[in-house]
């Protein structure tokens, strides 16, 4: 059986701390960087789920909060994405004093507001390798979208029609290499029965094929 570094962390960001947690499987060939939507935390059951998954697939992965407790009560923080992306590119370069983690390649998954916030950190860290999005607002991105470089897989539910149409229209600002999919019948919060597996599927691969393949380029074994 692997060995697995599991660690509850907490990140000073500022003046800040945000609570974390690190798992890193042996021979990890990433990590993936979660930010979740709005209102939620690295208690989310779906961001979980998605990231014991990936360690399946030998993919590090980071959960933290977004916000402290007291700057959530604040609703506006929670759509502040320069605050989120800014947060998010400080927890990346921290991973890089981590000793475990120090080496990995990191990629990121957003959920709903989340997906904005990595778009557009990942615009202003080209180590990024991959990013997925499930139910995103690539939209509140903004003209970053065009900025992004790394390969980039929006997944959206079929009966979430309003965010379906700004991920369509997102996607066209997207330069990079791209992907939309769409799971059908499924609504924002992928509650329907096989609705989040399929996500959990379609993340892995994903990273699979573009995170490990950047990984890989950058150490020259390409």
């Amino acid at each position: 059986m692997n060995k697995e570094f599991h660690k509850q962390v907490s990140i000073r960001i500022g003046n800040v701390e945000l609570g974390g947690e690190l798992t890193i499987p042996d021979n990890s060939r990433g990590i993936v960087i979660f930010s979740h939507g709005s209102g939620s935390s690295r208690f989310s059951p779906r961001n979980r789920m998605v990231a014991r998954y990936l360690h399946q697939y030998n993919f590090a992965t980071l959960l933290f909060d977004l916000l402290t407790p007291e700057e959530d009560l604040l609703y506006s923080n929670r759509f502040d994405i320069d605050l989120l992306s800014g947060r998010l590119i400080a927890v990346t370069n921290w991973l890089q004093k981590i000793p475990e983690a120090s080496g990995l390649q990191p990629a990121y998954f957003g959920a709903s507001t989340g997906a904005a916030s990595a778009l557009k950190a990942a615009s202003l860290l080209p180590r990024v390798t991959a990013i997925v999005s499930r139910g995103g607002r690539p939209d509140l991105a903004g003209d970053r979208l065009s900025k992004v470089s790394a390969p980039t897989l929006l997944i959206v539910g079929s009966r979430d029609t309003d965010v379906l149409q700004l991920n369509q229209e997102a996607y066209q600002q997207l330069a990079g290499i791209k992907e939309l999919q769409v799971v059908e019948g499924a609504t924002h919060l992928f509650e329907e029965p096989g609705t989040m597996e399929k996500v959990c599927e379609l993340a892995a691969r994903w990273f699979e094929k573009y995170a490990t393949l950047s990984a890989y380029s950058a150490s020259g074994k390409l």
